[in-house]
């Protein structure tokens, strides 16, 4: 698996590093008390000249979030609602559905506590799982992380744009539920 490492569980602001530490892709949510708030993706950019020590990054995309309405992605040079793109499936809303640049199709299940990325077809084979921080109570200290099969390379980009969203739903939900249980 392909072990990317999360600076912090807040997906709309974090950075995302590779294995050897590398800063891959890092996202940015500005505040704003009323209003759409927009969490912009960014890449790192590939660096040949070995003079240029500076990371550079270009923007992979963007999600604008909307309460009331369909949020939308802007990946690729298009806009998309997400109700279109990553619709909702199963009776509680609970499943993600989405077709890869590969064609096929994929699910992330938004669990009580991670979400989990399968092919949506009759295997279901698991292909991402989103491992939240630990503190090291119980066992090892761990940074919050997201582990990838290395077939889903080639749409490394879809899968972090993807999980940016279904992982900020899945939060408001279970944040949700501690309020409404408080």
């Amino acid at each position: 698996m392909i072990s990317l490492t999360l600076s912090t569980e807040r997906v709309r602001n974090t950075v995302i590093s590779n294995e050897q530490g590398q800063i891959i892709y890092k996202t940015y949510t500005p505040f704003k008390l009323f209003g759409v708030r927009t969490t912009t993706i960014q890449k790192i950019r590939p660096n040949d000249d070995r003079s240029h020590m500076q990371d550079q990054f270009d923007i992979l995309g963007e999600i604008e979030w909307h309460a009331l309405a369909s949020s939308k992605f802007r990946f690729r040079g298009t806009e998309v609602e997400t109700k279109e793109f990553i619709p909702k499936k199963g009776l509680w809303g609970r499943k993600r559905v989405f077709t890869g640049p590969d064609g096929r199709p994929y699910r992330w299940d938004l669990k009580r506590r991670v979400v989990v990325l399968s092919r949506d077809d009759g295997g279901r084979t698991e292909v991402a799982r989103f491992h939240r921080a630990t503190l090291g109570i119980i066992g090892r200290k761990r940074k919050a992380r997201l582990e990838v099969s290395p077939e889903l390379a080639h749409m490394m980009d879809t899968v972090i744009m993807t999980f940016i969203y279904v992982e900020k739903l899945r939060r408001d939900k279970e944040e949700a539920s501690k309020n409404a249980a408080a």
